[in-house]
């Protein structure tokens, strides 16, 4: 197992024994583990994030591309894009959503509201300046 997959191995683990929640640099953050399919190797992968719930609709949440702010969107952005499609796990509920990708101003509109409450994404949206805008997907509960 690489180091990153120990780590989220490790959230994930935190994440299930105490109802979603998690500690470290996540402590108090809305935590998410989205269940998603590797779309060239088909294999289920769960990943840790970070969301934001909409203000308008409770069925909804946002979740950022950001990878620290490495020049590179990550895979699970590929995957979730390319299928449309996964599972979302928040505090210990678990339900299917569909995925769309958020664009335009209100892409900008909610990247800057996430950054505005957790300011970590103000600083990867200037590390990749220039180079990618970090995407927002919209999951919504199906």
């Amino acid at each position: 197992m690489s180091g990153m997959s120990d780590w989220n191995a490790s959230i994930i683990e935190e994440f299930r024994a105490n109802e979603g929640r998690v500690g470290g640099p996540f402590e108090g953050a809305p935590m998410i583990l989205v269940h998603h399919r590797g779309r060239k190797t088909g294999r289920e992968l769960v990943t840790p994030m970070m969301y934001m719930q909409d203000e308008q609709d409770p069925g909804t949440v946002y979740i950022f591309a950001s990878k620290a702010g490495a020049p590179t969107n990550p895979d699970w952005y590929y995957n979730l894009t390319t299928a449309g499609k996964a599972d979302a796990e928040i505090g210990t509920e678990t339900f299917p959503v569909s995925v769309t990708e958020v664009t335009g101003a209100d892409r900008d509109r909610i990247y800057a509201a996430q950054a505005s409450r957790y300011p970590g994404f103000a600083g990867y949206a200037e590390k990749t300046a220039g180079i990618r805008t970090i995407p927002v997907l919209a999951l919504h509960r199906a």
